[in-house]
């Protein structure tokens, strides 16, 4: 990343109201001039800091904490003291301290947000409030250019399930520090229709609404107010639909869709993510999407979304068509493989087209439900690709994996739940399991695997959304995209996985560092935003070779402006 040219800005706050508004705070950092400018020679130590020395003494105040929530309450309220050193140590300690403010600590910090809440971030819309919510809206967005809001109403948080209140603050700052969005122009809010969680309903310290979760045609209407509040202000921004149920994710995604440019990360961005991992793990193969036989192990949001972003790749890439592409899939829920047999009752309706006909499985055994398990899906059709999304920790067990390599020279075994004690299978069992010869992404960090013949040790990719989320958001951001569309994420994913390592040496990782983060998310970006412009989505006028140097310059990078005090200045 280049070094960004200085900033200059006119400012209207002095004194202790500076020192306290996050987005203009520098802390020690301000120099002698802006110091009087402002009136904070008396108020700081003499010495000046640069921002480097200051992103060393937070490192070593944080570094004092001994678990990771303790860590993640620390870098909190640094962020709630001023952003530039917030996102300036975050970025110098980048593959330390995303899993510190995101995948997996964010859910502890989450799980205990009424017990930890010190300081309320973002933006709160509450059912029984909701004749005021535009007048609320506009209180915290009147005047503000603001290109993204990040909401969630909390049902389905990985891992913890039903949360009430937790606010997507975490899923905001991976788009400013991965995808170089201004943390002044994006928003996180929480929809609070209520909680089913007894534990939290039964919490006198519980900060939401204390009612049952509303569903139905009062949650659509309220759903539906806030996104016409987006839309009426806010024409071109992106709204990311974060941690919605199975029952609402993808058909809130599909309704919206074609109004405004909308982002479901556990769908969608899951779905892109293990696009481009499994895009780099068939070309070690040397086959074809086209050719896989994949079977999903677990059939919720994300299991459906990679799915779903998996055959319009096949539609896309291998020019399938997409009734021939949903039969490369064998999805699975609790009621093990979805099949004709199990009836209305126990096949969503958005399942529909992957179901499997029952005459392919005449004489396959069944439990005394009627239900085909995993063993017996694997033996039946070897599959070539195993992706686990069920959180159900040691599901793929050894007798599942060993069954997969008889079947497959070079297994593809995706363990994607998280944290990882879901994981479906430890990465360094499945490599044993398979003589070394497992491709494998899993959807938390996992350390290298011994191979059992010799030589190197394979490096486990992690499956992160935040390899690639904050590329595509920003691309639609900066291209003022009308939608963000399939073939916009697919060429995101496909970007991405041009940057693999193992397109150089196939035992390498299926997808990039997680320290490359930064560099491949810009590269991400101009992808998404190059296929906008040849979509005619666009509203901007550039040229697809302008691109790269629209989406580099306009990223928000953790330095300190230049102030100029002026009574009318921002604030």
């Amino acid at each position: 990343m280049s070094t960004p040219a200085t900033r200059a800005l006119r400012v209207a706050l002095r004194g202790d109201s500076i020192l306290t508004h996050p987005r203009f705070n520098k802390g020690t950092a301000f120099p002698a001039h802006e110091r009087k400018a402002l009136g904070l020679t008396g108020r700081l130590p003499f010495r000046a800091n640069t921002l480097e020395e200051q992103c060393r003494r937070a490192y070593d105040q944080l570094i004092t904490r001994d678990t990771p929530i303790r860590k993640n309450t620390f870098l909190q309220s640094l962020k709630d003291q001023n952003w530039t050193l917030y996102y300036g140590l975050l970025s110098r300690h980048l593959k330390e301290l995303i899993p510190i403010i995101y995948t997996p600590t964010q859910a502890d910090a989450i799980a205990n947000y009424s017990h930890l809440f010190r300081r309320s971030e973002g933006m709160f819309l509450t059912f029984p409030n909701q004749d005021t919510m535009e007048e609320d809206f506009l209180e915290q967005t009147r005047g503000r250019d603001i290109q993204l809001f990040v909401c969630s109403d909390a049902e389905a948080i990985l891992g913890i399930g039903d949360q009430g209140v937790g606010i997507a603050t975490a899923k905001s700052a991976i788009y400013t520090l991965l995808g170089g969005i201004d943390p002044s122009k994006a928003i996180s809010v929480t929809l609070d229709v209520g909680t089913d969680n007894e534990d939290l309903l039964n919490d006198d310290l519980y900060v939401g609404w204390p009612n049952g979760r509303v569903r139905g045609k009062a949650y659509d209407k309220f759903i539906d107010k806030f996104v016409q509040l987006v839309r009426k202000y806010h024409p071109h921004s992106l709204l990311h639909f974060e941690d919605f149920g199975v029952t609402n994710a993808k058909r809130l995604l599909d309704y919206y869709r074609d109004q405004h440019a909308v982002f479901n990360d556990d769908v969608q961005g899951t779905g892109a993510v293990s696009l481009a991992a499994l895009l780099t793990a068939v070309g070690v193969t040397k086959s074809r999407l086209a050719d896989q036989r994949i079977v999903i192990y677990g059939s919720g949001t994300a299991g459906l979304g990679i799915t779903r972003q998996l055959r319009d790749a096949m539609v896309q890439i291998d020019n399938m068509s997409e009734a021939d592409a949903n039969k490369r899939f064998y999805l699975m829920d609790r009621y093990g493989l979805v099949r004709q047999s199990l009836g209305p009752s126990k096949i969503r309706e958005d399942l529909h087209e992957f179901v499997r006909p029952d005459d392919e499985w005449t004489g396959v055994p069944t439990n005394d439900k009627g239900e085909i398990g995993l063993f017996d899906v694997v033996r039946k059709i070897k599959p070539t690709v195993l992706v686990g999304c069920s959180t159900r920790g040691g599901a793929f067990t050894e007798k599942v994996i060993r069954e997969m390599a008889h079947g497959t020279d070079r297994p593809i075994i995706f363990p994607l739940s998280n944290p990882s004690r879901l994981a479906e299978v430890d990465p360094k069992d499945a490599n044993n399991w398979t003589d070394g010869k497992a491709l494998m992404a899993s959807g938390s960090p996992f350390p290298p695997c011994k191979n059992p013949r010799g030589g190197k040790d394979y490096i486990v990719a992690e499956c992160n959304n935040a390899l690639i989320y904050p590329g595509l958001g920003y691309g639609a951001m900066i291209t003022q995209a009308r939608s963000l569309s399939d073939s916009m994420i697919i060429s995101g994913a496909r970007r991405l996985a041009s940057l693999s390592p193992a397109l150089k040496d196939p035992d390498s990782a299926l997808l990039p560092d997680f320290a490359e983060a930064q560099h491949v998310n810009t590269e991400v970006a101009i992808a998404v935003a190059e296929q906008a412009i040849e979509e005619g989505l666009a509203d901007v006028l550039w040229k697809k070779d302008e691109v790269r140097e629209h989406v580099v310059s306009g990223m928000w990078q953790p330095v300190y402006a230049d102030y100029t005090y002026d009574q009318d200045g921002l604030h």
